[in-house]
Parts: C-alpha cells; structure tokens; sequence
C-alpha cells in the first residue's frame, strides 16, 4: 500500500483560501467582492499569493460554465449527480489547466491536495482520476467549436461562460454577433478599481500623483493601478472607489442643475457611490439646495452613511410617495436591477440572476418611477438609471413610463454630458457598453415634467 494514503494533506494556503471562497459563494450566497477582502485579511498570505487566490478565485466563479462543459464530458455520471465539493474543486483545477500560467502538473497536484483536505482520500482519488482525463485532453473546446452539430448561441455560451438567455438578451440590444462576442470577452476580463476624486475633498492630481491613468469617461475618474488603501484620498474617505459609467450618471445629473432646482432626491441611494458625488457636486456649486438620499434597507443605509452625512439619509420605500410629504425639483432613480451591465466586477452574477427575476425587477422599477413622478414639481427632472442594457429595463422602461405620464418629455443627454454624445442613442437616452466605453454597461434617461 502506497505510503500516500497515510500522508497528512498540505493543500497551499492560497489555492485552500480560494476553495473556500467559491465553495461560500456557490453554496452559501457569498458575494465574492465582499467576501473575499474578509478572508483575505484574516489571513497571513503574502501580496503576490493574496493577487494568485483572486486571480484564481474569480476566474473560477466567471468561467465555471465553461469548465463545466469540460466536466459533463470527462464525468462517468450526469453532472447533476456529482457531489457539490468535487465540482467546485474540478472547476479550480480546470482553471488552472485553461486559463492561468500554471504548469499541468502543478495545477492537478495542487488541487488534488485541497481535495483531500476538504473531501476526504476517495472524493480527491476521484478529483484527481477527472483532472488528469481532463489535462490529457487539451483539444476538448477546440473541438467543441468547431462542431457543426451544436449551435453558434451554445458554443458561445460555453466558450464564454454565460447564460444563453443573457448572451439572447445582448444581441436583442446589439443586433451584432461580433459585437456580443466583445462584450462576452471583456466581461471575462478582470478590470483595476476605477477611483472618483470626490470634489472639494481631493482631486484627481492627488490621485495620479500615486498612480494610475486619467478615464476618458467622468471628469474625477482615475484607473488605479495601486491597491485601494494605498491612496491616502481613500484611506482619508476624500475618495472612493466607482466605475466610471457611474461617476458619469451623478455628473450628467448633476449638470441639469439651474436656478430653480433646489431639492433633490437621489431615491435609491444605497450603497451610495452615485449619492456622494452628487453630494459633493451640489456642495462645491453656488446655489442653495438641500439634498436627501433615501436608502430603506439599514444595510445599505450604514453604507451610504460612510459617504455622505447621516443627516442627509432617510429611510422610506421609495414606492410610497406620500410618506417623503414633499416635492423635488431633481429625483436619480438609480433602479434596482439585473446588474448584467456589470458581469465583469460581480463574478457570480452571471450564474445568480435568471429571466424570472424581471417579474419582480420590472413592476418595482415602474412603481418607483410612478412614485418619483407624483413628488416631482412642475419642470422637474427625473434621472432613470439602470446598470443594465436589457431593453425591458432600460428603453421599454421609458416608453411605459411615457405612456403612464403623458407629460414626461426626454431630454437629451448629450446636453448634459461632460462627454458630449459619447453613448448617447438618438431618443437621447444613454447606453454605455462596456467593450466599446470601457465602464460598466449603464443606461440612463432624463425625463423632465411639464411646467
């Protein structure tokens, strides 16, 4: 009998750590963003281990549809009878094997040892048996491309590792299998934290003058290329963390700005990215204001409290107009919604959110618009803003909402943009795409009321 079944495992700390993340978000509904920082802070790992267990981890969450693939063909089950703990650890492996800088051998031998940490000697026999199937068969996705008999949405589907019904819901808005193809790729992609140079608080050369490179889109957006609490702006809260899609919608907003606009409304403020530069805008300008961000969920509340004052939160649902017992000039409706305009930073978004999600998504994004309408004066101005392209959630959306309210006119955005008519549409709405703006994929509208 081989001395082996006798060894104690020595899984590597890094590649245990990243198990332990993807096995938390897959079965327990983590959010990796959130809590890998916490796993990582509670661990010793070095700066170059901590960028291998995100590099790895996140990687696996974004592309486990492809590496199922790899699985269903080398599994001598149906993939719905594997034990969960194998799956997640083959996915790790097949990571390594396809997508990383990782020696064959090391990427099999390594996760075996995590295996047999977490599952035991026959589950890692198993996990090994697969990998190494897996590893002699390097050809496995080139065949599958080139296979006439499935087709071109699947293949996407898996080479890229998203959903049919989101790849569907692209091209309905793209009507370009090219470009879909782009914005599959990209959202494969990791992506550096974009930074915001809140004004009056810091600015962008004290950003730069660390690191990093000025982004096109948003006048206080900055390309980190240091870790976040590296920035002393940050670390001093004089800044934050915000892609630049976002900065741009609190800009454009903000921009509509005139005499007349004394009290504004952002109605779903939480986690308050959008509601600080608001805030901070509104603070450097001349005019008097008053400015209220409404949160209902304590959660989110606490986090738009770490950004702009606890005076300025309140608390309501932002469906029940009568309880805020005022009118605004200006309301940002940044809505709930799929979030499938940012699959690049939110690696399990993909695998969380279905088609029937929008039955809830959609009459909660039509009742709150219902809502800001009615709290609205005479010229006033709402911003819909979704981080998504789906067109429900973003034309259709506007449409409805012209239609319930007839005298809800859309202004055009390109008026209002520091970027001119940079992902502007000619109703004058705006959609950003992540593979041509490089930001999250953001829509917005302004729709001002009759006087």
């Amino acid at each position: 009998m081989s001395s082996k079944g006798f060894s104690k495992p020595k899984p590597g700390a890094a590649r245990l750590l990243a198990y332990d993340l993807i096995t938390q978000v897959n079965r327990g509904g983590a959010y990796a963003n959130l809590r890998l920082p916490e796993l990582l802070d509670n661990s010793d790992l070095e700066l170059r281990d901590r960028a291998f267990v995100t590099e790895l981890a996140y990687g696996t969450l974004r592309m486990q549809g492809k590496h199922d693939y790899a699985i269903s063909k080398k599994a001598d089950r149906s993939f719905i009878e594997l034990d969960e703990k194998i799956i997640d650890l083959l996915r790790l492996g097949i990571h390594q094997i396809f997508e990383m800088r990782v020696p064959i051998h090391a990427a099999v031998g390594e996760t075996v040892e995590v295996a047999r940490a977490v599952a035991g000697e026959s589950k890692a026999s198993y996990v090994n048996a697969i990998l190494r199937s897996i590893s002699a068969d390097l050809e496995i996705y080139d065949r599958l491309e080139a296979d006439s008999t499935v087709s071109s949405l699947e293949k996407l589907a898996v080479l890229h590792s998203h959903p049919t019904w989101i790849i569907s819901a692209y091209f309905d808005q793209l009507r370009d299998w090219g470009a879909v193809t782009e914005l599959l790729k990209i959202n494969n992609v990791p992506v550096a934290p974009h930074i915001v140079a809140w004004p009056g608080k810091s600015t962008v050369a004290e950003i730069l003058a660390v690191g990093g490179t000025k982004l096109e889109l948003g006048t206080f957006a900055v390309l980190s290329d240091h870790l976040p609490n590296e920035y002393p702006a940050i670390k001093d809260k004089r800044a934050g963390i915000q892609d630049m899609g976002s900065q741009l919608i609190s800009e454009i907003f903000f921009a509509t700005k005139d005499a007349a606009s004394e009290h504004w409304l952002d109605l779903c403020a939480g986690p308050g990215g959008k509601a600080a530069l608001l805030n901070n805008l509104l603070d450097q300008s001349a005019d008097s204001y008053d400015f209220l961000a409404n949160e209902p969920s304590e959660h989110r509340a606490e986090l738009v409290a770490r950004v702009i004052p606890r005076s300025k939160i309140i608390s309501l649902d932002g469906r029940n107009y009568a309880s805020f017992g005022k009118k605004f000039d200006r309301i940002l409706i940044d809505a709930p919604c799929s979030g499938l305009g940012a699959l690049r930073r939110r690696p399990e978004a993909r695998w969380r959110r279905t088609l029937s999600d929008l039955k809830e998504l959609l009459p909660l994004q039509r009742e709150l618009i219902d809502s800001a309408y009615e709290m609205l004066n005479p010229g006033g101005i709402i911003a819909f803003a979704t981080c998504s392209p789906l067109l429900a959630e973003t034309k259709g959306q506007v449409l409805d909402a012209q239609y319930r309210h007839k005298d809800l006119q859309i202004l055009n955005i390109s008026e209002f943009s520091p970027v001119g008519k940079t992902g502007v549409n000619d109703d004058g709405t705006l959609q950003l795409w992540t593979h041509i703006d490089g930001s999250d994929s953001m829509f917005m509208a302004l729709l001002q009321k009759a006087k």
